[in-house]
């Protein structure tokens, strides 16, 4: 399961969770095995203790040779001088491999997201995504360490005292096959009733989470109309809500320690009673330290059966986020590349052949009948009114989306047959809001380009007319930008877009509303910078100002999907169509 290929990607189709962790722990199954081997040892004075404790009393009550008591206390304390280097050695191996796990399914996720075609990402959303590798595999690794921790000491403890049962006190061992199992469902099903009101008292909590964001959202509202009192007295009334609840669940979980408690212990000293009176009238060959011992395992096998099947919720909440996450693993809309031939050089001839495009449920297709040729060097803007098919033309342009008729041709060659990876290192996007990360302005620019020398940057830059700004930051390109760029304005970080398209060279280049969202001084400098941008290059340009697209060799108005008219600025208002029309309503 190595980590560039991406873990499950070809083996996980929906199959039972338990399956999918086995096979996420597949690379480590000696450390795991080495890890149950080193707990087991180490958890031996849990259940040897009991037996241990039985001779010392019957050394004393029998008076038998004082180095039969010498001999189990040194036992004992070895094996208690061994818990620390064993417990190390169980993190290490146990621990060592949820983690590794975890890693190696977020690895999965994220190759699996890359993969993933842009049509599904826009029907889930990012949140959903980043929670299913956060929170999720976090789920994961919590779940299968509480029960490897939890689940190996309760059988652990289980495995010793039934076998110590079974050689020491025979006779007892179908009375415990009983009595724990019975105790610990018991007790469980005490825990069941409270599952209700634990629910409850959630939700609640939910509720009061959800008013405190509301609260703090409107904190503007609030105050710029003197509500502060109005906005506290709904925020009171649901703290007193989740007090009222909380106060009542704690009465509840407090009843039900008291119960189990008493249950356990009233359990334990029958069977004190009843091991003693069958030692006292010699019933059977039970010694005075064997009482001890089997009052000593009820309630330490007790205990361990309840542990396993307290487990349940911990275990099912984590085959939840197995499920969770293999809705991401086996999702089935993959941008499929491998064994297409690579593009090596891309001259920009693009050739639409009755492309048609129809997204997923909708009940008319976006892009129907689109014929275009556009050549090497040209420059095409499309125009139209909202949900004309602009978009899903350049995302089409783009390779994000594969026609579902028609051909889209790259140079003469079916894009359905090329490597679109390939291809795209020949072309560039600069959408309608720059996309930056929180690094420095150097390493944005170059992104995915590590040997680019710093003059090269700078040409870059100023080209883009922002070196003007970069040079006055107090680091120059070593500037931190700010997540998402947040210490540029708008203007400044389209500039640093159009630099790190113009330092791709690319033969291709998309504008997706480049400019729409800047005040009129940055909207000029951005247009200057794509000036520089397009020269000997073919371009997709969607613009929502008229104005903007004036320079373009062909304007193709989209209406409903389709090609209303073709020509440049000039030809298109004389013609008086739809462009003149678009451009009047502007205008006005």
């Amino acid at each position: 399961m190595a980590l560039p290929e991406g873990p499950l990607s070809h083996r996980y189709r929906g199959e039972h969770p338990v399956r999918t962790l086995l096979y996420l722990f597949h690379p480590d199954r000696r450390r795991v095995l080495l890890a149950v081997l080193a707990y087991f040892a180490k958890h031996t004075p849990v259940w040897l203790l009991p037996l241990i404790t039985a001779n010392i009393i019957d050394v004393v009550v029998q008076h038998r040779p004082i180095s039969v008591l010498w001999w189990n206390a040194a036992v004992l304390l070895v094996i208690l001088l061994l818990n620390l280097p064993l417990h190390l050695l169980y993190v290490r191996w146990m621990h060592g491999s949820i983690r590794r796990t975890g890693t190696r399914l977020r690895s999965a996720l994220c190759h699996r997201m890359q993969q993933l075609s842009i049509g599904y990402h826009s029907r889930v959303s990012a949140g959903v995504l980043q929670a299913k590798v956060v929170r999720d595999v976090e789920g994961i690794e919590n779940a299968t360490q509480q029960t490897a921790d939890m689940g190996l000491g309760a059988i652990a403890t289980l495995t010793g005292g039934v076998l110590v049962l079974a050689v020491q006190a025979p006779v007892f061992l179908p009375v415990f096959l009983v009595i724990v199992p019975a105790s610990a469902l018991l007790v469980v099903r005490l825990r069941e009733r409270l599952r209700s009101d634990n629910e409850s008292f959630r939700v609640q909590v939910e509720q009061l989470s959800s008013r405190i964001n509301e609260m703090t959202t409107l904190i503007p509202i609030t105050r710029a109309h003197g509500l502060e009192r109005t906005a506290l007295r709904r925020v009171d009334r649901t703290l007193g809500t989740v007090l009222s609840a909380g106060l009542r669940l704690d009465l509840l979980n407090g009843r039900f320690g008291a119960l189990t408690w008493i249950l356990l212990n009233a359990i334990g000293v029958s069977c004190l009673a009843g091991s003693a009176l069958v030692a006292y009238y010699g019933w059977m060959n039970v010694s005075a330290g064997q009482v001890v011992m089997l009052s000593a395992y009820f309630s330490t096998l007790t205990g361990s059966v309840t542990s396993l099947m307290s487990l349940t919720p911990v275990i099912g909440k984590g085959l939840a986020s197995v499920r969770s996450a293999g809705e991401v693993l086996q999702a089935p809309d993959l941008e499929v590349n491998s064994g297409k031939a690579e593009v090596g050089q891309v001259r920009g001839r693009v050739d639409f052949r009755g492309v048609g495009y129809r997204y997923e449920g909708a009940d008319r297709p976006s892009v129907g009948g689109f014929d275009l040729t556009v050549r090497p060097g040209e420059t095409v803007a499309l125009v139209g009114g909202s949900g004309a098919g602009k978009s899903t033309v350049l995302n089409l342009v783009i390779g994000f989306l594969r026609p579902t008729e028609g051909r889209i041709l790259l140079d003469g060659q079916d894009m359905e047959s090329l490597d679109l990876r390939s291809y795209r290192k020949f072309l560039s996007v600069v959408p309608q809001e720059s996309i930056l990360f929180e690094g420095t302005v150097r390493e944005n620019v170059t992104y995915g380009m590590p040997a680019v020398t710093e003059e090269t940057v700078r040409t870059a830059l100023r080209d883009a007319n922002a070196l003007e700004f970069i040079d006055r930051l107090p680091q120059g390109l070593d500037t931190v930008v700010g997540e998402r760029g947040a210490r540029l304005s708008g203007g400044q970080k389209q500039r640093l877009a159009i630099a790190r398209a113009l330092i791709r060279d690319p033969r291709v280049l998309v504008l997706d509303e480049a400019t729409s969202a800047l005040d009129s001084r940055s909207e000029a400098l951005v247009q200057q910078a794509l000036g520089r941008l397009v020269r000997g290059r073919t371009v997709f340009v969607v613009a929502h100002r008229l104005s903007t697209i004036k320079g373009a060799d062909r304007i193709v108005v989209m209406d409903e999907g389709r090609i209303a008219e073709i020509g440049s600025h000039a030809e298109l208002l004389r013609s008086g169509g739809a462009y003149a029309g678009l451009q009047a309503a502007q205008l006005a």
